[in-house]
């Protein structure tokens, strides 16, 4: 063909002079010689078609045919001969309708089904028409364009025969073709497209093949965050089939953790038969903290088995996080007064700061156990080894009064987590103290130590089942609390004897309850305990009037919302009881059961449903909007999207919401960027630290700490020290400052708080709920922050993990290789092989992540085992691998 372009030179040439000619005639200037040529070649073969000779038909059909396929155009314009063809559509669809049956006529339709594409009006669909009435030949042929758009009218067609319950077989054989022909081209999307629109996805698991099964799973994965229940579910269990079927075993154990379904995990191990392979396995249950146990089937030697538990039990992270400590050289203890920089502030505040009040040594014992956390050594706490006697740390615990030793003894189990033989070793002197205050810190520090950590031998149940029925309340919340947080997630049958009967106890006070109800809620987290949910409705309904105004009171839904964490509809029987209680409580128990139900799930009807609460301005003594609020950033955090446009909400909350809905907007905000300083965040709470109201202040130090936790971010760390000489001489604030500066040194830099991990596809249960816990109790800084139930912020502790990679050997000793840490860049449904990192840097491993970061083996030598490169990886050597000389 000649180049199309030359057609339009001579017009423009020749037009000025012709301008007062026929238009007719300009139409046909305007072509090319050549062009002009196929113009009248087609109009003649559209005359024949129409000849009564069936000899020449076929003739005039076939050339048609022909120049129809042959024509390739350029992606703007329309090919020719379909441009040319397009006034004798009519013609030929009238024509069409007066032949005989025959093959000739099936030839026509499915030119005319060709025809139609550019020329069917909206929603005709006789592209598809004829395209069923046609011969039954390859569709490929005709092109992609072609194929496209049948799907498209495929899809409208389906949805209209399923209202009118028409068949569906003759759509189906053409899906299959489609399918096939999507598959076959690189457009495994569209294919998943049609197959979605059709609700016949199973069809996908024959068409995969071992070259773009990757790229399909993919897709699913990515497009189940924003499908409907149950179809995201359904897209999901092919995505696992599909992976099985390919033996990607540790893509398939991510989904299956996904679904939270623990029968497919059981399948995975079974399918597998590489040891090396269910060690890896091990180590991805073992970072989502799920208890899991194993048996024969699934291992069948029992050594293996042995090891393999003790990986999925954590027994081995302190060793593994120590590790990364050497390495990156950050074993050195620190001390509060390296973390404050009072040194860098102008005189007034340092001086204010060298007094020996309570309440600062209560915020250096927390800052202390924050950035110390893991590392077994502390400057305050722990025996420098070369004493002979515990000198110094027992002076530390008594600079602290009554409540606050029993956060001072507690941080000794935070200084030691996950060692579970020294940590214990350590704490046990507590237990010998004739202050109950300490014991109850010891008590607690026990659960802290074993948090994460599964031991055969239940040391924690051991020490913490005998003093839960005691006398004194302190030692009996530190005893259940420390029970919460050691078995997170475990189910544990003996533990729910033997805590369910104090929320029905008349005589238990009312703390003791609370937190009952929230470590019964963390140990059965998203199991939908029917009898523990039972206990803690009937503890609701017991509550006097006087007691529903108790801050604390507002733990006990709390408790019921995490049984029913991430879980959905099955809060529903739970949420209609919830309307029965007394109407102080039933607002905030509804909000709390809505949100932890659907946490991370981004459904956009729940976060719409929540905002209309904040929405409505309720007279002062309304408790359930804080909720409410929280609730938004518990359920959109799920996918990114979600997330930016919930930031944006919370903004509007900010500017129209009444004082109860501000105070908990840091809080939502903190929840959303946790780890994750973005700046739009940053500069909002920055702004909200210096409010009018102090409890909106208070609300935004914590949670500038909780978006900067374990990143040493700079900025964040000069605006808290601006804030504590700006607020030097208000105590409470003062405090929350502190807090958030060890927020931010979080393990000197090495942990997150993140409950998302795996490249944000899996959210950790076990440390969401921490992060609520903690936050719900933010809600009342006064009361429980400030008050004497300061050790709340210990539920953070569920919610630590180290941030690194650490690669292994097959041995799984440490092995140092070079990889690329960049910027994580999405590349669902992207044509070829993009980049999956930008912007990255080589280090050798262990190396630690930030979030968004994503990390790739910067060398063929060996092969990693896990998809994605986070936590403890394997590496196997690549035995094609050809060093070059």
């Amino acid at each position: 063909m000649s180049d199309p372009k030359s057609g339009a030179g001579t017009s423009q040439t020749k037009a000025p002079p012709k301008d007062h000619k026929k238009k007719d005639e300009k139409k046909d200037e305007d072509l090319s010689e050549e062009d002009l040529a196929l113009k009248q070649q087609l109009e003649l073969y559209v005359e024949r078609v129409q000849d009564p000779d069936p000899g020449l038909q076929k003739v005039a059909l076939e050339s048609m045919r022909q120049e129809i396929r042959t024509s390739t155009s350029s992606m703007t314009s329309v090919p020719k001969p379909l441009k040319f063809l397009r006034p004798h559509y009519g013609t030929l669809k009238a024509f069409y309708e007066t032949m005989p049956e025959s093959d000739l006529k099936k030839y026509l339709a499915d030119i005319l089904s060709v025809l139609a594409l550019t020329m069917s009006a909206e929603g005709e669909r006789e592209s598809l028409k004829y395209r069923l009435l046609g011969s039954e030949g390859d569709i490929g042929l005709w092109g992609h364009e072609y194929v496209r758009n049948l799907a498209g009218e495929i899809a409208q067609e389906y949805m209209k025969r399923q209202s009118e319950e028409a068949p569906i077989e003759d759509l189906m054989e053409l899906v299959q073709q489609i399918v096939a022909f999507h598959m076959k081209h690189n457009a495994e999307p569209e294919a998943v497209d049609l197959l979605m629109e059709v609700e016949d996805l199973d069809l996908l698991v024959e068409h995969v093949d071992s070259t773009n099964f990757r790229r399909t799973c993919l897709y699913l994965t990515s497009a189940a965050r924003y499908l409907p229940g149950p179809d995201d579910m359904l897209v999901l269990d092919i995505a696992y089939t599909i992976y099985l079927k390919f033996e990607e075993y540790a893509n398939a154990l991510q989904i299956a953790l996904f679904l939270d379904n623990l029968q497919h995990v059981r399948q995975v191990f079974e399918s597998c038969d590489d040891l090396l392979r269910k060690k890896q396995f091990c180590y991805i249950l073992a970072r989502h903290g799920i208890a899991f146990e194993l048996d024969d089937e699934m291992c069948a030697e029992d050594s293996d088995r042995e090891f393999l538990q003790d990986i999925i039990n954590n027994a081995k992270l302190s060793e593994g996080y120590l590790t990364l400590a050497r390495d990156i050289e950050v074993m050195e203890p620190k001390s509060p007064e390296d973390i404050y920089k009072a040194h860098l502030l102008d005189g007034r505040a340092s001086a204010g700061a060298s007094v020996d009040s309570a309440r600062q040594n209560l915020a250096a014992t927390f800052v202390n156990a924050f950035v110390n956390a893991g590392f077994g050594q502390d400057k305050l706490m722990t025996v420098p080894p070369d004493s002979s006697s515990g000198g110094s740390s027992g002076n530390w615990l008594f600079k602290n009064k009554e409540h606050g030793k029993t956060s001072a003894a507690a941080s000794l189990g935070m200084i030691l987590l996950w060692d579970v033989d020294s940590g214990l070793a350590q704490i046990d002197k507590y237990f010998h103290s004739n202050d109950n205050h300490v014991i109850a810190g010891a008590l607690l520090g026990v659960g802290i130590v074993n948090c994460g950590v599964n031991n055969d031998c239940d040391p924690a149940l051991a020490l913490l089942s005998e003093y839960i029925g005691k006398e004194d309340s302190s030692i009996r919340i530190g005893a259940i609390m420390g029970l919460g947080i050691a078995y997170a997630g475990a189910q544990n049958e003996q533990i729910r004897s033997s805590l369910t009967p104090i929320l029905n106890d008349a005589k238990a006070p009312l703390d003791v309850i609370a937190f009952t109800a929230i470590s019964l809620g963390l140990i059965y987290v998203g199991s939908c305990n029917e009898e523990v949910a039972q206990a803690i409705i009937i503890a609701l309904m017991d509550r006097s009037d006087s007691e529903f105004g108790e801050p604390l009171t507002r733990l006990l839904p709390l408790g019921l919302g995490l049984l029913y964490l991430g879980k959905q509809e099955s809060v529903e029987a739970t949420a209609e009881v919830s309307k029965t209680f007394n109407e102080k409580i039933r607002k905030y128990c509804d909000m709390t059961l809505l949100s932890c139900a659907y946490a991370g799930t981004g459904n956009v009807l729940k976060v719409q449903n929540l905002l209309g609460h904040c929405a409505q301005h309720l007279e002062k003594g309304e408790t359930h909007q804080g909720p409410a609020v929280l609730g938004i950033a518990m359920v959109a955090m799920g996918e990114e999207l979600g997330l930016e446009m919930s930031i944006r909400s919370l903004e509007h909350l900010l500017q129209y919401g009444e004082q109860n809905i501000r105070r908990a907007v840091p809080l939502a905000l903190g929840l959303l960027c946790i780890s994750n300083p973005k700046v739009n965040v940053m500069d909002t709470l920055s702004r909200l630290s210096h409010d009018t109201d102090s409890e909106v202040a208070m609300a935004a130090v914590i949670s500038l700490g909780l978006i900067g936790s374990g990143t040493n971010n700079a900025r964040i760390a000069g605006m808290l020290r601006n804030l504590s000489s700006y607020y030097y001489k208000d105590a409470s604030l003062l405090f929350c400052v502190r807090i958030a500066q060890g927020l931010v040194h979080l393990g000197k830099g090495l942990l997150t708080l993140n409950p998302y991990h795996s490249d944000r596809f899996l959210l950790s249960p076990i440390a969401l709920a921490g992060l609520v816990i903690m936050l719900h109790a933010c809600l009342d800084m006064k009361a429980i922050i400030l008050g004497k139930y300061h050790y709340v912020l210990y539920f953070l502790v569920l919610a630590m993990q180290p941030r690194m990679l650490m690669t292994v050997d097959e041995n799984l000793k440490p092995l140092s290789v070079p990889v690329r840490v960049g910027q994580a860049v999405d590349v669902v449904g992207q044509a070829g092989r993009p980049k999956t990192i930008t912007g990255f840097q080589t280090h050798s491993t262990p190396v630690l992540l930030a979030a968004g970061d994503r990390a790739e083996l910067a060398t063929e030598k060996y092969i990693p085992l896990s998809p994605i490169l986070e936590g403890h990886v394997i590496l196997k050597e690549n035995p094609d691998y050809r060093e070059d000389s």
